[in-house]
């Protein structure tokens, strides 16, 4: 791999930038391998810094990249989640980076046994475009807190937004700390190439598998975030007003482009028409208006716009009823903005169904009982986030424990991403490993296994010959025999 970089790098000036910027990341973490608590510290207060000085740049850069996106759903979902993980992870950063004493056991004692966190080196952070100041920053937050280098590669859909973090981050940090790599190409396969100590990687599940496909090469590991198609399922005593405001937040936040909203709907027989109406009321409370107005978030480009349209015609060439929420009558030719849109007696065999929708696209199924609903659920690849609404907690944690998801939210969809307290992943192919939280800290460190003897040396008494009286107490005290 090293050999196919250089032969990119000979070709491409942008790769030979990347090269070197690497590798002036190893260098320096060969001179600083372990970062103590303050310098760590004050990189997340260098981090907190920028991102509170560069706020308006950020948000007005991303809404340029999707040609327009709400400047308040920016600044809550990535701007305020982002000083809220540097918060949180500051807090307690101490804590992690003691050594955990652990018990040596039997055969070891005397002896100590403690886990000691070290950072691993330079991680590599592939950004997707749908959130991509959170996604950026909140990996570079566990990773500086572990105390390593960080190399963020992002989307060239958002190019502008790339810019932006690039300048932001390199007013806080030296390049062989912390540095944005931008580009498409060459540069976006490159990147994946590298020798990282660890790649984390939110987007896809088919560019998922070519990040592993390319990291493997090099034998690092890898945080995939997947997404999938998230369920959400609607218990029949719940009350359907409450449901339809919480879906519609989780919908039509950011115009559905979010790895973790609601991806479709299972409703109980019988309760769909009311849950349209009571939908349609509440995005018609939020929204007004559509077209012009400034809280709704268009699609972020011609080809994702295209991909959503294709499937609400397969949907309609299906037989499924399309009711589409514009509470102004307004008409959207030319533009990227799609209203929200329910798809009523949606089947498995529709596209909408069978693949990731990244738009405010709702499918609605209606099953007989929670059990067929999660037969359904679990009959279908493991999603990034399952989306149970009940207030029995009984039948709650029923669901919890009969069906695999990356997180659950009861009663609630979206918002436990930004619970820092929580970490944050999927499983099977809505992704594998967790960030954020404690946990986040431990994928970004080697959790070294430490054992420390004394003088005293125990383990001469065990010692072949095995014929000795020691190994004759061992099999009838310990062994049963």
């Amino acid at each position: 791999m090293v050999a196919y970089i250089s032969q990119l790098a000979a070709q491409n000036p942008q790769v030979a930038d990347m090269q070197r910027i690497f590798q002036s990341q190893q260098a320096a973490y060969a001179l600083r391998p372990m970062p103590s608590s303050n310098e760590r510290l004050a990189n997340l207060r260098r981090l907190k810094d920028v991102i509170l000085k560069f706020q308006d740049d950020l948000c007005d850069a991303v809404s340029q990249d999707f040609g327009h996106r709400s400047k308040t759903e920016t600044k809550i979902a990535e701007v305020l989640t982002s000083l809220e993980a540097v918060k949180y992870s500051s807090k307690n950063l101490v804590g992690w980076m003691k050594p955990q004493r652990r018990h040596s056991g039997l055969l070891a004692t005397p002896a100590s046994a403690r886990v000691v966190p070290q950072p691993l080196g330079v991680v590599g952070v592939v950004v997707p475009w749908n959130y991509p100041i959170f996604l950026a920053l909140g990996p570079l937050v566990g990773a500086l807190s572990a105390g390593n280098r960080v190399m963020i590669k992002t989307s060239s859909f958002t190019p502008r937004l790339g810019e932006t973090l690039k300048r932001m981050l390199a007013e806080a940090f030296s390049e062989d700390c912390v540095a944005v790599i931008t580009g498409k190409g060459e540069v976006s396969e490159a990147f994946s190439h590298l020798p990282f100590d660890q790649i984390t990687f939110t987007g896809s599940t088919n560019v998922g598998r070519t990040i592993m496909q390319n990291a493997a090469s090099n034998l690092t590991p890898v945080l995939l975030e997947l997404g999938g198609k998230s369920p959400a399922i609607v218990h029949e005593s719940y009350p359907i007003a409450d449901a339809a405001e919480r879906i519609a937040f989780g919908k039509c936040w950011n115009a559905g482009q979010t790895c973790v909203a609601p991806d479709y709907l299972l409703m109980p027989r019988g309760k769909t028409d009311a849950f349209v109406i009571a939908i349609t009321a509440q995005i018609s409370k939020m929204y007004p208006s559509l077209l012009t107005n400034a809280d709704y978030t268009s699609i972020v480009n011609d080809k994702q716009y295209t991909r959503i349209q294709s499937y609400l015609d397969d949907a309609r060439a299906q037989g499924a009823r399309v009711i589409e929420i514009n509470p102004a009558n307004e008409r959207f030719e030319n533009t990227r903005k799609i209203p929200p849109t329910l798809v009523i007696g949606a089947t498995p065999d529709m596209l909408i169904m069978q693949n990731e929708i990244f738009g405010p696209i709702l499918p609605i199924l209606e099953v007989e009982s929670l059990s067929q609903a999660i037969e359904f659920v679990n009959a279908r690849p493991r999603p990034l986030a399952l989306y149970y609404f009940d207030y029995d907690e009984a039948r709650a944690e029923y669901v919890i424990t009969h069906t695999h998801s990356g997180g659950v939210g009861i009663n609630d969809v979206v918002t436990h991403v930004g619970v820092d307290d929580l970490p944050f992943g999927g499983v099977g192919p809505s992704g594998m490993g967790r960030y954020h939280a404690k946990e986040g800290f431990e994928t970004y460190s080697n959790m070294k296994a430490v054992l420390a003897r004394p003088k005293f040396y125990s383990v001469r008494y065990i010692l072949p010959p095995f014929n000795r009286t020691v190994h004759n107490l061992i099999d009838k005290l310990f062994l049963g025999k």
